[in-house]
């Protein structure tokens, strides 16, 4: 039996709304503590994926560290309604490097 995960999206309402329509996951947390407490109950609930904008994965870096070098879930900052705050692609600069060995991007 193949083990299907779940992609779920944690953001502000006006940021994270269309992705409903698509089927996934939108969770609204509005404190700190709402945040931590939804990606720990996704990543033991089989998500594979979460998408969290940075303003609201800027409140929780340690929970996201957490979960930096598991398999899952795989968290990946987002831009939200208000735009970008770099943290997303800081992110993946950071792991490109990792993987490689220099920065191609």
């Amino acid at each position: 039996m193949r083990l299907m995960y779940k992609i779920a999206v944690i953001g502000d309402k006006e940021s994270v709304l269309a992705f409903k329509a698509l089927g996934i996951g939108v969770y609204t947390p509005t404190d700190k503590m709402a945040v931590r407490r939804v990606i720990d109950d996704l990543a033991k609930d089989n998500v594979g994926i979460i998408y969290i904008t940075e303003q609201l994965a800027k409140l929780v870096p340690e929970t996201i560290e957490r979960y930096t070098d598991r398999l899952t879930p795989a968290i990946i900052l987002i831009p939200s309604s208000q735009g970008s705050l770099n943290i997303g692609l800081e992110q993946i600069t950071r792991n490109v490097e990792k993987a490689i060995g220099s920065n191609i991007l």
